[in-house]
């Protein structure tokens, strides 16, 4: 129905006076991570410079402004000044407490010409106010204009949180110190301490000294644990209660609650080490220096319960926050099966089984700390043993599982499943990745993830009190790798945790990103390069002379340049659209841009005839692929030391298609490693071929059940510098074969594990 004419002008002169009033959309994204619930650009700039004053009324906010200042200044800002409290209402920024701006940890952050102002009803809010302004302006200027802007924000989620192994390796306080920095600049407010373990005693203990002078000690595998003279070297490492008081006050500043951990009944030969009675049947342990599934427990006697008791009692007044994590994960009962003590304990108690005493042993500790105001939580085995305590809280790290079940039984949840909340899973299939499990974890994946399940009604759902990420310590022997592992998927899951899912977009977080890196980078926070940098997939003709090179790029962002000059890749140089076919020899260099500017070092390929003829282990398939992981060598004790990927269930790796014109033999370099794994039940999964000859052979075949090519008798020992390198000539070779390359004999105590393979021609080749 068409306007009569008269009232066309009138109605769209109304229309344009109510789109001038109307808040104005957002030119682009606000280079915000976590993204924020709502953001209404305004009209103007505000111009910051060095020496401008920043108000605050009240503890709360002048402790928010001044974390403020410091943040801006440590990341390169300008040096602001707190206002004395009699100027403090006149100064361009103002941080302020006020009931009405919103829940608990919101904020409300206007920025127009002349001020900029910070609400909160809270000092939560405050800081996290102060840390979004943080990020508005760009990293390292010494003056900057910012655009007006209006945000009002909340989190999606009450715990957002990350859990940090410091049995498997240690941390300084310091460092645990600067991962606190971090954490609260992604807006996360638990940590979750991971203290307890079969290869650890992290934590100052009174009444039991042992725990520390013996649980918080042990000898590193292989070659970094022998010195020079031959001896045993151990090393010791635990935090004092004093240092665990800092690290708590220090997070507490940073509105984060550390949560402490310590494992029930298993991971406790650490525990047992230092006190036999605990375990079952008093055993003679060591405390393990290895990785895996250890299938000691606690007993369940009275007096371990009384052991467990004074043990908590003496740490929970150095955690004042609601939650205690009790573990209760792989725990393996086959010691308890095994124990006629532990069975009479079972019929004893009138239980049905290992199950419902594990059960027994978390409902004790958790009506224990119930008394003494604290709420239990644990992992999700906890459901296995029966009702839990009331109050009883469940992390879910199977899957989803067990969250959804413990959220339909009313218990709170917090999720943190494996497949995507693992941060020891690699980022990328870069040959550059530090050692971890390559189950891959990229970014995108667990930006994807949504903590609500959506098959839980609306009650049930509001059970998931939050999400967090777990960083197991197995393979990161310091705390670069730490940094690498967290850093940048952590601003992934602020945003899984923080922001409203209905308005995530992972386009829309790509384009922040980078803001952020820049952030990182002024922090001196060491996040991985290695989702940043380009991938090659390169395919030679059958002599060699010729190369076809496919570029990707992990995070997909879209423009991929590259040289062939030998010259570093620049914003005008070429554009990558389709595989690049090149002559050998060449070296490549490619990077990945956004908005004109490399978002990582440019990663070099060198074509060369040889190097098409190497494939290193990263480059190789595994045969079966059951259990591959990215280890790192024993030795030496310091400096770089070799990695490899290997399957421990079926050490076997794969060339496929390799090209055997020509090529006479085969030159394989391998090293030798301890075995360090214990497998629990999957011990059978493990398997070797039998050794035909004193020590072993290596065998290549065509296909891993194909005919066999070469077959050569492996020496006792590496040589000095642990690395053996074999010449397998190839006899009737086809023109081209899928090399299956594995050593025979028992993969323990060490095993042989590959580093490369070079195709050798043959004379006149």
């Amino acid at each position: 129905m068409s306007l009569p004419r008269r009232l066309g002008p009138v109605l769209r002169a109304a229309a344009l006076l109510l789109a001038l009033a109307a808040p104005a959309a957002l030119a682009a994204p606000l280079p915000l991570i976590p993204a924020p619930q709502s953001a209404v650009a305004g009209q103007g700039r505000f111009a910051l410079s060095a020496g401008m004053r920043v108000g605050a009324q009240g503890e709360p906010a002048r402790q928010a402004a001044e974390q403020f200042i410091d943040l801006l200044q440590r990341s390169g800002g300008p040096a602001l000044e707190l206002a004395e409290d009699g100027e403090a209402t006149q100064a361009p920024i103002q941080f302020a407490l006020d009931p009405a701006a919103g829940p608990a940890e919101g904020y409300r952050l206007q920025v127009t010409p002349e001020r900029i102002s910070i609400r909160a009803a809270d000092g939560a809010g405050l800081f996290y106010g102060g840390v979004s302004l943080w990020q508005l302006l760009p990293a390292g200027k010494g003056a900057t204009g910012l655009a007006a802007v209006d945000i009002t924000d909340a989190p999606r989620l009450k715990w957002r949180g990350l859990m940090l192994d410091s049995v498997r390796h240690f941390q300084s306080v310091e460092e645990v110190e600067r991962l606190l920095d971090a954490m609260a600049v992604h807006k996360l407010n638990t940590f979750h301490w991971h203290l307890a373990d079969d290869q650890g005693w992290r934590i100052q203990i009174d009444q039991y000294p042992l725990l520390t002078q013996v649980g918080g000690c042990r000898i590193p595998l292989g070659e970094a644990g022998v010195g020079e003279d031959g001896q045993p070297i151990q090393e010791c490492a635990f935090y004092t209660k004093e240092q665990v008081r800092a690290v708590v006050r220090y997070a507490a500043k940073r509105h984060i609650t550390v949560v402490p951990e310590i494992d029930i009944p298993g991971h406790a030969t650490a525990a047992i080490a230092a006190y036999p009675e605990l375990g079952v049947d008093r055993p003679q342990l060591q405390v393990a220096n290895g990785a895996g599934v250890y299938p000691n427990l606690f007993n369940a006697d009275e007096a371990t319960l009384t052991f467990l008791e004074n043990v908590l009692g003496e740490m929970l007044p150095l955690f004042p926050g609601t939650f205690f994590h009790i573990g209760g994960d792989e725990a393996v009962k086959d010691r308890w099966k095994a124990s006629k003590h532990m069975q009479a304990r079972i019929k004893q108690l009138g239980l049905k089984d290992e199950e419902a005493l594990q059960g027994w042993m978390i409902d004790r500790l958790g009506t224990w700390l119930a008394q003494h105001g604290k709420r239990i939580i644990g992992w999700d085995e906890i459901l296995l043993g029966g009702p839990l305590p009331e109050g009883a809280a469940v992390m879910s790290w199977r899957g989803t599982e067990g969250g959804i079940e413990a959220a339909r039984k009313g218990h709170d949840v917090v999720m943190t499943p494996a497949s995507r909340l693992y941060l020891d899973y690699l980022q990328t299939a870069s040959p550059a990745e530090p050692p971890g499990r390559p189950l891959q974890v990229p970014l995108q994946k667990l930006y994807a993830f949504d903590p609500v399940p959506a098959e839980l009604d609306a009650s049930q759902r509001q059970r998931i009190i939050g999400v967090q990420a777990n960083v197991w310590t197995e393979h990161m022997h310091n705390f670069a790798r730490v940094e690498h592992a967290v850093f940048p998927r952590l601003a992934a899951l602020a945003e899984v945790a923080w922001s409203p899912q209905a308005s995530r977009n992972l386009e829309d977080f790509k384009a922040r990103l980078p803001n952020l890196l820049a952030h990182y980078r002024a922090l001196h926070i060491g996040y991985a390069r290695t989702p940043f940098q380009v991938l090659f997939d390169t395919q030679a003709n059958d002599a060699g002379t010729q190369a076809t090179v496919a570029l990707s790029d992990p995070m997909g962002y879209p423009d991929i340049r590259y040289t062939l000059d030998g010259s570093v890749p620049a914003a005008d140089s070429p554009a990558y659209t389709a595989p690049l076919t090149v002559p050998v020899p060449t070296t490549l260099q490619a990077a990945v841009f956004f908005d004109g500017k490399p978002l990582a070092p440019p990663t070099v390929l060198g074509l060369t005839t040889e190097a098409l003829r190497t494939r290193s282990d990263e480059q190789l398939a595994m045969c079966t692929d059951q259990l591959m992981l990215r280890l790192e060598d024993d030795g030496p004790r310091e400096g770089a030391r070799a990695v490899f990927n290997v399957d421990i269930f079926n050490p076997c790796w794969l060339w496929k298609g390799a090209p055997l014109t020509g090529i006479g033999k085969l030159t394989v370099r391998a090293g030798r490693m301890p075995y360090f794994f214990e497998l629990a039940h999957d011990e059978s999964k493990r398997t070797f071929k039998p050794a035909r000859t004193p020590y072993g052979e290596l065998v290549i075949r065509n296909g891993c059940d194909g005919p066999t090519l070469a077959s050569l008798p492996l020496p006792k020992a590496p040589a000095a510098d642990g690395f053996l390198t074999l010449e397998a000539p190839l006899t009737n070779a086809p023109a081209k074969a899928d090399l299956c390359v594995y050593f025979t004999g028992d993969t323990r105590p060490e095993m042989w594990v590959l580093d490369r393979l070079t195709l050798v021609p043959s004379a006149g080749n």
